[in-house]
């Protein structure tokens, strides 16, 4: 035995073997798949900085999101672009606005495909802020009534889940106490638990038209540097009622990624935002990449530092190159 030559190759010899002694896998039911909400009918545009996705009437978002479901992905994510802004971001609890409006009839289309919302005031307010301002200052309090009003707006058209995006301390409880209120207890609430001020968000200010018209996020959003605070924030937005956590990014906060799911026993979500989808598009675009073993490699990343679901704008690509193995 003292001259045994330890072989991990043989593990790898063929694709069969590599298969079976696979220790991560992905699949279309990880996914979720975001769509822009528009006003109007028989809109499809391409949106510039997230070329392959799309602003969507809600009559065209009704197609879009039963292709998804074809497709094996479980669920969408919906944001919306109001008809109005306001100072106070009032659309975002209007029955009428597009969001609501889509919510109603994907569900009525596609009543398998689970349907999260985006809860947030930024799409919304004509500031591009993420909640009530006073001064040049996001009240924190006072946010939390109007996201309170939002998701329960959305269980009200007919959502599976409510996602609070909007970093508001207290705002899980909040919502909670709001759609149990109401009568919505089955109404499940995916945290933006941990969200960074990431540079990474760019691409998506076009997506949802929300750029804030002075100052930014970092007031409000986690600061990049760290680590110890994500664990905070999950485990307040465990004890508020949060049924699933997320950390947004993914790509560059895997670190972040393992560290909640080894310390938290509830599902973990990450976003697999515009930036990183961004930059992949554009290399492809180059010919500098091979998009489709990129694309599948990095979600694989994802779901090996521990993320159960992964939403994100390569879901429908990566569920038709799944469907090919």
């Amino acid at each position: 035995m003292s001259g045994l030559t330890i072989r991990p190759r043989r593990l790898r010899a063929s694709a069969g073997i590599r298969s079976m002694v696979r220790e991560t896998s992905l699949k279309a039911a990880d996914l979720v798949y975001p769509l822009f909400i528009v006003p109007g009918e028989n809109v499809k545009k391409e949106i510039g900085t997230l070329p392959g996705n799309f602003h969507l009437s809600v009559d065209e978002s009704v197609k879009m999101a039963k292709a998804a479901y074809d497709l094996g992905i479980p669920a969408v994510l919906i944001f919306g672009l109001p008809e109005y802004k306001d100072e106070h971001g009032s659309s975002g609890w209007d029955m009428n606005s597009p969001v609501q409006r889509a919510v109603t009839a994907i569900k009525k289309a596609v009543p398998e495909l689970v349907i999260i919302t985006d809860v947030c005031m930024c799409e919304y307010t004509s500031h591009g802020h993420c909640g009530e301002i006073c001064g040049e200052k996001v009240d924190n309090d006072l946010t939390l009534e109007l996201l309170a009003k939002v998701a329960v707006s959305h269980a009200k058209a007919g959502a599976d889940m409510v996602a609070p995006s909007d970093m508001m301390d207290g705002r899980v409880a909040a919502i909670r106490a709001a759609l149990d209120q109401d009568g919505y207890q089955d109404v499940s609430i995916m945290s933006y638990s941990v969200k960074y001020a990431s540079a990474y968000y760019g691409p998506f200010r076009e997506a949802a038209d929300s750029t804030p018209q002075f100052g930014d996020r970092r007031t409000y959003q986690m600061d990049p540097a760290n680590a110890r605070e994500a664990l905070k924030e999950a485990a307040l937005d465990v004890e508020e009622g949060a049924d699933i956590l997320m950390v947004k990014p993914a790509l560059t906060y895997l670190d972040i990624v393992r560290q909640v799911k080894d310390s938290f026993d509830l599902p973990l979500a990450v976003y697999n935002v515009s930036g990183e989808y961004a930059m992949v598009k554009a290399a492809a675009q180059n010919g500098w990449i091979d998009e489709k073993r990129i694309v599948l490699e990095t979600l694989v990343s994802m779901k090996r530092a521990g993320a159960d679901i992964i939403i994100t704008y390569h879901a429908l690509d990566a569920a038709r190159w799944l469907s090919e193995k």
